[in-house]
């Protein structure tokens, strides 16, 4: 099965060619062929410079993959392939359509705005995402970014690196243990950032209406039926959803304003989740003690923007799941799955198995 794998500055090409070969047997000689029928593999890059990539992936994320540029060298390479490993290149109908024989595009993230998910299923293609391959990379910075804002870890340091010696922050200074710790959302993420926050003995309320009862007594957390009973009984509202037409922008206004004086709030999922603007509007009043956000509506946040005037927030640069380790699960989930469809002829995590007729 000829696969072509498509690196980028986040997961070079060779970690893929280095998890498929760990699907291969040791023993594999030019007789008796890859295990699975897996090969050739050929690799190319996606052209342009990381910063480059990482606006066209945020274009992508609000317009699709025919927001960005066709990349010619993916046309070009694609011609007889039958498996496409991608990260964060456009996959566009273009590029299905210069692939006649592609039977499969897997994509090492769980977001699919790169893909045209209709035009591969139009043509019978499977697009498979890999999922949990970054929860715990985005739990740890979540845990992070709280840790941060409940001790001016982060400000502190601004100021001693400055000269100063900052110890009044204005803040409440309350200690992360025995507090109430709100979920929006109980994915991947969540649950790891569960399994994080044991030691620190604190009451885990949950709004989540997919997740089992049983996932929420392994983890020892209470269910909030309403999504306002988090906002207003936390002490720490982590949003960990999905994006999805029914979540974007859900969070607004009517949600800060029953936060206590003393709760902060943070993101590490997606920002188009939040009412970003009623956010600021919050933080700027002092009517929340603070804030951390990895993702923004804006990326990189222009020199003037409002949010690095604020002294009582947490910012990073999206890099929640930015690890090495992400980078390396990501690939062997990737192969993973080449390897399950090679061995028989479809894949189960497809989003488009149903369509396909493989469920």
């Amino acid at each position: 099965m000829r696969v072509l794998v498509v690196g980028d500055h986040f997961i070079p090409a060779a970690r893929y060619i280095e998890a498929l070969a760990e699907v291969s047997p040791r023993d594999t000689g030019p007789d008796t062929g890859p295990v699975h029928g897996i090969g050739p593999v050929r690799d190319i890059t996606w052209s342009g410079t990381k910063a480059e990539q990482h606006a066209a992936q945020q274009e992508m994320e609000l317009r699709g993959p025919d927001a960005v540029p066709v990349p010619g060298e993916i046309v070009e390479a694609v011609g007889d392939t039958e498996v496409l490993a991608v990260h964060f290149a456009p996959v566009s109908a273009r590029v299905l359509r210069a692939a006649p024989e592609l039977r499969a595009v897997c994509v090492a993230r769980t977001g699919l705005e790169n893909v045209d998910v209709a035009a591969a299923t139009e043509r019978g293609v499977a697009v498979v995402p890999v999922h949990g391959r970054n929860a715990s990379a985005v739990a740890e910075l979540a845990l992070g970014l709280m840790l941060s804002e409940a001790r001016d870890i982060a400000r502190a340091d601004a100021s001693v690196k400055a000269g100063g010696w900052r110890k009044d922050f204005g803040g409440p200074g309350d200690e992360i243990g025995g507090g109430t710790v709100g979920m929006v959302g109980m994915g991947h993420v969540g649950r790891e950032l569960a399994d994080r926050l044991r030691g620190f003995t604190v009451r885990l309320l949950v709004h989540d209406p997919y997740v089992p009862d049983a996932v929420l007594e392994h983890h020892g957390a209470e269910r909030a039926a309403e999504l306002d009973t988090v906002f207003r009984e936390s002490d720490a509202v982590h949003v960990l959803a999905r994006l999805t037409p029914e979540t974007e922008r859900f969070i607004g206004p009517e949600q800060f304003a029953l936060m206590k004086p003393t709760a902060y709030f943070f993101n590490t999922a997606r920002s188009r989740l939040v009412d970003t603007g009623a956010l600021y509007a919050v933080l700027a009043s002092g009517r929340i003690a603070g804030a951390g956000l990895d993702v923004h509506d804006e990326e990189p946040l222009p020199a003037d923007s409002p949010w690095r005037t604020l002294d009582n927030v947490t910012l990073t640069t999206h890099y929640g799941g930015d690890t090495v380790t992400t980078n390396e699960r990501s690939a062997r989930l990737v192969a993973g799955a080449v390897a399950e469809l090679a061995a028989t002829g479809r894949c189960r995590g497809a989003v488009n198995a149903r369509e396909l007729e493989w469920m």
